[in-house]
């Protein structure tokens, strides 16, 4: 066999150390040329350096972060229900300063636009709950209203103290309350003895919120609750939440203190609510106003954020292509040594004797796309080190490789299982699996998946249909022989099948109505059954499982 020919699957590839020599200005070229065959190992020639001390540190965190962003827009792509689109061709001058500055822009662009939308939803979430107690609270505070009256008690019309004491409460800011036009505002110049407050608090909390509230006052309030049908989003979490609205009546500013602290310690949202029924349909009105605007508004930011993203997944593959190779490349510069006087950088790896050619050809065109006035030098060296072990491999018997290296790395220059357990494991797959009506199931599937290698090799696949593309070689022999072994046991779908071919079955039952044939067994009456298990042999008194 020549020198320069690989050499059988049988054993590994012999194996030799070489040093290269590249110029500077060459260096990223080179590497990346070289990472294009994938016939070299680089030996780290800095083990005494840290990854943060390192010459190519910086553009290393400058690949890690716009891997970041790259998964940002990702996450963002499935929460908004966009697939990721076919990648579009990316330009070969496209570098990675490029990218950089590209990637920054549309990352603070979809902030900007994710931050608008958390307020507008903020605000609309808002609205709603103002909304409700606007529309269930109505009755509640015009009968209580009416009982006060009734029973003697000196009442106003007006709510104005109340509702500029909870604009202007700093324990508690309200969005709503600030927004609030001035006319819904009543007089501050009139007095009143009775006031109340109306918000809504979590379903879980009503209870207990009831309780507090009367041991704070003495029970000198009165509590008013009715729940909701159906769960609201909240503010503050953007979560649904099981809310009941609520007002209480209290009389004296130390009540109203203590009723603001305890709804603010129970996450009880506040809203102000007018006394005046003109104003209420005012309010209810420029509410509902509000709310349409605001999902106007919503509508327009999720078109133009989807858009957004959708021109971004066209070539959000290519990106993070191209990220992982230029990282890639940056982790192997880490590795060479770099001679500051000659302005070149030293590397050495081992490669397969019979890859010199290819390596030679890798380092001419990376040097001619520099622009170097001074090629690459490559020489091999002598070590004392035990070589790597590389197997050369197909896409036939890449799977098979897979399976051994799963279970340990053979010396250099040891026998390669892998060639034996292409026959081996698809042959012990169908001991178990003897099924012929199942293997022909695997056979169609296995040989589609051969037949469209090329279209599905192109294709972005997901982890489980990856691997099960990787195994189709495999696949088609564990199917085959599970066809061969299913013929042996007579299993088509885990039922005995009786081949006329073969001349059926060779037993038969003792009685007429084979009542006795699982205790007494079966009796012989024709030939034996030319190939594999007679199926008559399910019924026999001393049958095999399977």
């Amino acid at each position: 066999m020549l020198p320069d020919m690989p050499m059988d699957l049988f054993r590994s590839e012999e194996m030799q150390l070489v040093q290269l020599i590249i110029p500077a200005e060459a260096a990223h070229n080179t590497i990346a040329h070289l990472g294009e065959i994938g016939l070299l190992q680089f030996r780290d020639l800095n083990p005494d350096k840290s990854p943060f001390q390192r010459t190519y540190a910086n553009q290393v965190k400058r690949c890690g972060e716009m891997a970041r962003k790259l998964r940002y827009f990702k996450d963002q792509s499935v929460k908004a229900g966009i697939l990721p689109s076919s990648p579009a061709p990316l330009d070969k001058d496209f570098d990675l300063d490029d990218l950089e500055i590209k990637l920054a822009e549309l990352e603070a662009e979809l902030l900007e636009i994710n931050a608008n939308a958390e307020k507008l939803l903020r605000s609309r979430n808002e609205l709603n709950e103002l909304q409700l107690v606007l529309e269930k609270m109505d009755a509640a505070v015009h009968q209580r209203e009416f009982e006060e009256a009734s029973s003697g008690r000196e009442i106003t019309s007006d709510t104005a103290l109340l509702l500029e004491q909870v604009v202007h409460d700093t324990g508690h800011t309200n969005s709503l309350e600030q927004s609030l036009p001035q006319e819904m505002v009543s007089d501050p110049g009139k007095q009143m003895r009775l006031g109340f407050v109306t918000g809504l608090v979590p379903k879980v909390k009503a209870a207990t919120f009831e309780r507090i509230l009367f041991r704070a006052t003495r029970g000198n309030m009165y509590l008013k609750q009715e729940e909701l049908d159906e769960p609201v989003v909240d503010p503050a979490t953007a979560e649904e939440v099981e809310k009941v609205v609520f007002v209480v009546f209290f009389a004296g500013e130390r009540a109203r203190t203590k009723i603001m602290k305890i709804c603010e310690a129970f996450g009880a949202n506040r809203y102000p609510f007018p006394e005046d029924p003109q104003k209420q349909r005012q309010m209810h009105s420029e509410v509902i106003a509000r709310l349409s605007e605001l999902q106007t508004t919503i509508d327009a930011g999720n078109r133009h954020r989807d858009s957004l993203l959708n021109n971004i997944s066209y070539q959000i593959e290519n990106w993070a292509s191209l990220v992982r190779r230029e990282k890639a490349i940056y982790h192997i510069l880490n590795q060479l040594s770099i001679d500051v006087t000659r302005k070149c950088l030293l590397a050495e790896a081992w490669c397969p004797v019979y890859a010199k050619s290819e390596i030679q050809d890798a380092l001419h065109r990376a040097v001619t796309m520099s622009k170097a006035d001074v090629g690459t030098i490559f020489q091999t060296i002598r070590s004392g080190e035990s070589p790597p072990t590389y197997f050369k491999t197909n896409k036939f018997t890449v799977a098979f490789q897979g399976i051994i290296d799963a279970y340990g790395m053979a010396r250099y220059r040891e026998a390669n299982p892998g060639v034996f357990t292409i026959i081996t494991f698809p042959f012990l797959f169908a001991v178990m699996f003897g099924d012929w009506g199942h293997g022909i199931l695997m056979l169609l599937a296995s040989l589609w998946l051969v037949k469209n290698e090329r279209k599905l090799g192109s294709q972005k696949l997901g982890d489980i249909m990856e691997m099960v593309y990787g195994g189709r070689y495999l696949i088609l022999l564990m199917s085959i022989f599970s066809i061969y072994t299913g013929f042996i046991y007579n299993e088509f779908f885990a039922v005995a099948f009786d081949f006329a071919i073969f001349g059926g079955s060779a037993y038969t039952c003792r009685s007429p109505d084979c009542g006795d044939a699982a205790s007494a067994g079966l009796v012989k009456t024709g030939n034996t059954y030319l190939f594999g298990v007679d199926p008559g042999g399910r019924a026999h008194a001393q049958s095999c499982p399977f």
